[in-house]
């Protein structure tokens, strides 16, 4: 397909621009819009590809394979990320139909119990495990599998009201976790592999920003949703007897499938976390593995899978889509490519603290409303045709800014709209101005810490 359009008219970037803050906009108000985020992304969707289709910016045209054969490929099917929306329904699915064989609440039991019925203790615990499941996972599957193990654990200590706080928690830590490895999100690698850093250096490098972000992430959840520790004699005592009643076998209905399903998890973290490493399956990629898992989970049910068909959240599903949609028109319309220009005036010759923290900042907020793989890859591409050095700070500028940019909305990043997904699947209300509001003191804190941490190794 022709991809070239070097020429593009300022007036319609611009335009373009508009309509992705009006866009973001519209989301903004979703509830007073009683429209659900799909419907009003996929509007969005369908006037940005009319509009660019008319103005020609967006290519068009058959894809020729080897030996000369053609293949129709329209520009909306090409522009989204199958991956990742293989990625969240093979992982539903799959955790889906596993929790049917009571794996995950005997898990969420037994990290109940060794809480002893304290939430504090029990909000340290399920935020280091999102952090751990987000650095060897990804940032999806871990939010999924995570979740579902809280809501269990809360309902067993009749502390439903604490779950919104939980889940918001974990999400912004999902994206905390994924600065850990090189490996661990898709910036890591584009930005990694553009600056040379090698998997020891990042991790090295990352890990005492993660440990101090994580600590401070949960002291300032714990804080403002009210999470408390038990103090008193009589309300450990009390803790300590609910706790005591639970039965993490209650809800195994057959031994044979609880094993099956414990062997299938581990399994499908082992090969989650070594998929960039196993020759073939790399090829396939993340998507797959997940489909794969899901359907031979599905197996044990045969001719009664519809019920976990009609679970899959597909209003997720096509807001993804839609919007992938939408983040590709804007960087045929080069409204990427405007946003890094700006950045380009922002680090100046790069050597300037200003400049650093500039970085940071721009990236972060670029990354809360738009996709941060091209805008990765874009900043990437400036900064080495800046010839910036491989051990600058700027290069980390960029890895920050894109992961904790995530933080800001809840679009910023796709675990954060799952943690939201999934707090509406609890009858849970939060809105995207609710997100925003209760998620902008994490975000802040966390990038704060990141212009210390930089500004400390530069």
């Amino acid at each position: 397909m022709e991809h070239a359009l070097q020429h593009i008219n300022p007036g319609i970037t611009w335009f373009f621009t508009a309509l992705l803050a009006a866009m973001i906009l519209s989301l903004a108000f979703e509830e007073k819009l009683h429209a659900r985020k799909s419907i009003i992304v996929g509007v969005f969707a369908i006037v940005a590809l009319l509009t660019s289709s008319a103005l020609h910016i967006i290519p068009f045209g058959d894809i020729i394979l080897p030996g000369g054969h053609s293949l129709h490929m329209p520009i909306y099917i090409e522009a989204v990320d199958w991956e990742v929306i293989a990625i969240i329904i093979g992982s539903s699915l799959f955790v889906d139909v596993t929790s049917r064989s009571g794996l995950f609440s005997w898990f969420a039991i037994r990290l109940t119990q060794m809480s002893k019925g304290d939430p504090l203790k029990l909000l340290w615990y399920y935020g280091l495990m999102t952090v751990i499941f987000s650095a060897v996972l990804n940032n999806v599957t871990a939010m999924i599998i995570v979740g579902s193990l809280t809501a269990v654990s809360l309902g067993k200590l009749n502390n439903r009201d604490k779950l919104l706080g939980f889940l918001l928690i974990e999400g912004l830590l999902t994206n905390v976790g994924g600065l850990l490895t090189l490996i661990s999100s898709v910036p890591n690698i584009i930005v990694g592999n553009s600056a040379g850093i090698s998997f020891t250096r990042f991790f090295l490098k990352a890990s005492p920003y993660v440990a101090v972000a994580t600590a401070a992430t949960l002291f300032l959840g714990a804080r403002i949703f009210s999470i408390h520790g038990l103090r008193h004699i009589d309300d450990k005592r009390e803790a300590a007897e609910l706790v005591k009643s639970f039965d993490e076998n209650d809800s195994i209905k057959s031994r044979g499938f609880f094993i099956f399903a414990a062997v299938m998890l581990v399994a499908f973290i082992a090969m989650i976390a070594t998929t960039s490493i196993t020759p073939i399956i790399q090829d396939l990629g993340l998507g797959f593995v997940a489909m794969s898992f899901a359907v031979v989970a599905l197996i044990r049910f045969k001719h009664e899978v519809d019920p976990f068909y009609q679970a899959i959240d597909w209003d997720l599903i096509l807001f993804f889509i839609f919007l992938f949609v939408i983040i590709n028109v804007m960087e045929h319309a080069q409204v990427l490519e405007l946003i890094g220009q700006g950045v380009g005036v922002l680090i100046g010759d790069g050597s300037s603290k200003g400049g650093l923290v500039s970085l940071l900042l721009a990236s972060s907020v670029f990354s809360s409303v738009t996709d941060n793989i091209p805008l990765s890859a874009m900043l990437a591409k400036i900064l080495s045709a800046r010839h910036v050095a491989g051990d600058s700070s700027l290069w980390w500028s960029v890895i920050f800014g894109a992961n904790l940019g995530g933080n800001i909305t809840p679009i910023g990043s796709a675990s954060t709209l799952v943690a939201v997904t999934i707090i509406h699947k609890h009858k849970l209300s939060l809105s995207f101005v609710g997100f925003v509001k209760k998620a902008l003191p994490f975000a802040l804190l966390q990038i704060v810490l990141a212009v210390g941490y930089l500004l400390l190794l530069h």
